[in-house]
């Protein structure tokens, strides 16, 4: 029976860790959702309508990080590549995108004292935020990270090093965010690039992360390196990022027009939108 005891011990400890997780979880998603509603329902005292749409949207992109955070996936990305690509699209796509268009930013600066909105619109403004949330500026930080995760053994580290996995997922939501926010955010963006540039961007990344599953699929015997996964997982786990990248970049294209549309609209006092920091501001 004395062998019995450290399994049993160890599940216990598992089963703990799991749940501690999972409370992780649920924090990470009540508490941004709870700050949220709270904000949007300050603007409706305030006299000024918030869409229920955002507020669905930003509750969406919280619940998908949870999910790919989740002691579950954690656990499975670690492992095995087809987990991990889960995970980045999840963290790097999806969740991205619903979190931009609920325009937080837009919210915040509806519901900050005066001063401390003049100190964020100051911030909006400011070169170095104009340079970093350029498309392209974005773009390399966005897709260059995963060209290095896949073709360096990064990778390999974070199946080994719990640190570097979370800094690595981290970066990954990071960098989507601040990618489809240059792109399609709803929010204030000082000096936003036409549209055209946006949408050229936008191709050129697609292009990039596409090309970028294909080498992972027809080297799935060498890539990604410093590790030894099966070769079969590899090219499972290139197909979900090829599939499912298309998909996220046809959502952000969609999000990206109708965002533009409703600019247009706004700016001809046909439609309401955001877009700008003026507009913004004002509601």
């Amino acid at each position: 029976m004395t062998p019995t005891v450290p399994l049993v011990h160890g599940a216990h400890g598992s089963g703990g860790a799991d749940a501690a997780g999972w409370l992780l979880v649920a924090l990470l998603v009540l508490v941004p959702s709870i700050a949220y509603l709270r904000a949007a329902r300050a603007r409706r005292f305030a006299g000024r309508s918030w869409p229920a749409r955002r507020t669905a949207a930003f509750v969406i992109g919280l619940v998908l990080v949870g999910l790919a955070v989740s002691p579950a996936l954690h656990a499975l990305g670690r492992h095995d590549l087809r987990g991990h690509m889960v995970q980045h699209l999840l963290l790097g796509m999806f969740a991205p995108l619903a979190l931009v268009l609920a325009a937080p930013v837009t919210l915040l600066l509806g519901v900050l004292p005066v001063a401390a909105r003049g100190t964020a619109r100051g911030l909006l403004r400011s070169r170095a935020l104009h340079g970093l949330a350029h498309p392209a500026t974005a773009a390399a930080l966005d897709i260059g990270g995963l060209y290095l995760l896949y073709l360096t053994p990064l990778y390999a580290l974070t199946t080994t090093n719990v640190l570097a996995h979370h800094v690595v997922n981290l970066h990954v939501l990071l960098a989507g965010c601040l990618f489809t926010w240059s792109i399609a955010g709803p929010d204030p963006a000082p000096r936003r690039p036409p549209i055209t540039l946006r949408a050229l961007v936008l191709v050129a990344a697609g292009a990039a992360h596409a090309y970028l599953a294909k080498l992972l699929y027809a080297r799935a015997p060498e890539l990604p390196p410093g590790g030894s996964p099966d070769p079969d997982q590899v090219r499972a786990a290139a197909q979900l990022m090829y599939y499912g990248g298309d998909l996220a970049e046809v959502a952000l294209a969609v999000a990206l027009f109708a965002t533009w549309y409703r600019t247009r609209g706004a700016a001809r006092g046909i439609g309401g939108g955001g877009g700008t920091c003026r507009a913004s501001a004002k509601g």
